[in-house]
């Protein structure tokens, strides 16, 4: 069974030592995000790398905010009207089932998500379809440390294994990089 992040626990996805542990905006440029980009976040939470990422892919570029929860949704909604956001959408997503007709996408986006799911094979699957060609994948998770943040160390994913389990799944150009000694990153590419 894996480790589920639960819904009332919201206030800490976004506070001060999270975001020293994990930038956004730097998060986001050190993994290629860039203008132009039509980005999926999925498990986009509260909108903590959706509001950044409008920002970085500009007015040519688009964000589509994915969750299964609409509390979640709800939150990210609130931030788009605040901040009079034009370039995010947000979608309904199930566990196994990301609802997003769009195959364009040119940069995928998984933060702290994958170690949650039971299906992880189904996730890249599903993901590796919406990208467009060349698209990237980049995903956030754990290191796979003890700490008094996120979840059990028996929950998080090897960064080694994770990569090889991209490359099973036909993705190329992986790479790894340290965002802090709390998490890493992986972008790897369509084809």
């Amino acid at each position: 069974m894996t480790h589920k992040f639960d819904v009332k626990n919201k206030h800490k996805l976004d506070n001060q030592a999270r975001r020293a542990m994990l930038p956004p905006e730097k998060t986001l440029a050190r993994l290629g995000l860039k203008s132009g980009d039509i980005m999926a976040d999925i498990g986009c939470g509260i909108g903590y790398f959706s509001i950044p990422a409008a920002k970085i892919v500009g007015k040519s570029g688009q964000v589509y905010a994915l969750d299964i929860s609409e509390e979640m949704l709800g939150e990210v909604d609130k931030k788009i009207m605040d901040n009079h956001i034009g370039n995010i959408k947000t979608i309904a997503a199930e566990e196994n089932k990301l609802n997003l007709e769009n195959s364009n996408i040119t940069f995928a986006f998984i933060s702290t998500v994958l170690h949650e799911l039971d299906d992880k094979d189904r996730m890249l699957d599903e993901t590796k379809e919406l990208l467009a060609d060349k698209g990237r994948i980049a995903i956030v998770e754990w290191q796979k440390i003890s700490s008094e943040f996120g979840p059990p160390i028996g929950h998080r994913l090897d960064k080694t294994d994770l990569m090889q389990l991209l490359a099973i799944h036909g993705f190329q150009k992986i790479s790894a990089v340290d965002i802090s000694d709390h998490f890493y990153g992986i972008t790897a590419y369509k084809n």
